[in-house]
């Protein structure tokens, strides 16, 4: 997110993160507007109204904490509804997925044969698990992608929703960081492995 607003959006305006004003203009947005700058940072419904709910937020650090506490309490449906937002890594993100195209810049230039391989994986990773591969993946290569998905393929169902729950909330963090116009998520250890969100559903 780099355009910034001189006011927030109003609560019927699209949906969307609001400018890069800070902490101060998020807490001080419509509730409406509120929960669809959450919604585009994670698609999950009940994260989003968790994290509106715990406004006004006194720092950063007090936006982030309540984010954790909200991915900690999410249950599996809420979990496939944050998975549902974030493209499988190395697609093409749709509309509203530009976080997710940034987040993937290190696939960008990968050799085709990377790219094929990374595609399979995410095949065979959905027919294991059911949902979207999702790890942080700003800072990293498709080469360092690929070889962590083929060894979560390793891991039974319910270690991997523990892992993905993770890579949630840190994600989470850093896109709040962006939301506040600054790097947040980063400076309070959000970003973790490689400083970057993203998954593969992903960011």
């Amino acid at each position: 997110m780099t355009a910034s607003a001189s006011r927030p959006p109003s609560p019927d305006g699209p949906a969307g993160p609001p400018g890069t004003g800070g902490l101060a203009e998020f807490n001080g947005l419509p509730a409406g507007a509120a929960r669809r700058a959450l919604l585009a940072c994670c698609s999950s419904q009940r994260w989003a109204g968790d994290v509106a709910a715990g406004r006004p937020f006194p720092s950063a650090a007090a936006l982030l904490r309540c984010s954790d506490a909200a991915v900690a309490g999410l249950a599996s449906a809420d979990l496939r509804e944050a998975l549902a937002g974030h493209p499988r890594i190395g697609e093409r993100a749709g509309a509203g997925g530009g976080w997710s195209r940034q987040e993937q810049a290190g696939v960008a230039g990968a050799e085709t044969a990377t790219l094929h391989a990374l595609a399979a994986g995410n095949e065979a990773y959905q027919r294991r698990f059911g949902h979207v591969y999702l790890v942080c993946a700003t800072g990293r290569t498709a080469a360092e992608l690929l070889a962590l998905l083929r060894a979560r393929l390793g891991n039974e169902p319910g270690a991997e929703w523990d892992v993905v729950r993770s890579e949630l909330r840190k994600i989470n963090r850093i896109r709040l960081g962006k939301l506040l116009g600054g790097d947040s998520g980063r400076e309070s250890g959000g970003a973790g492995n490689g400083g970057g969100a993203g998954h593969g559903g992903g960011a």
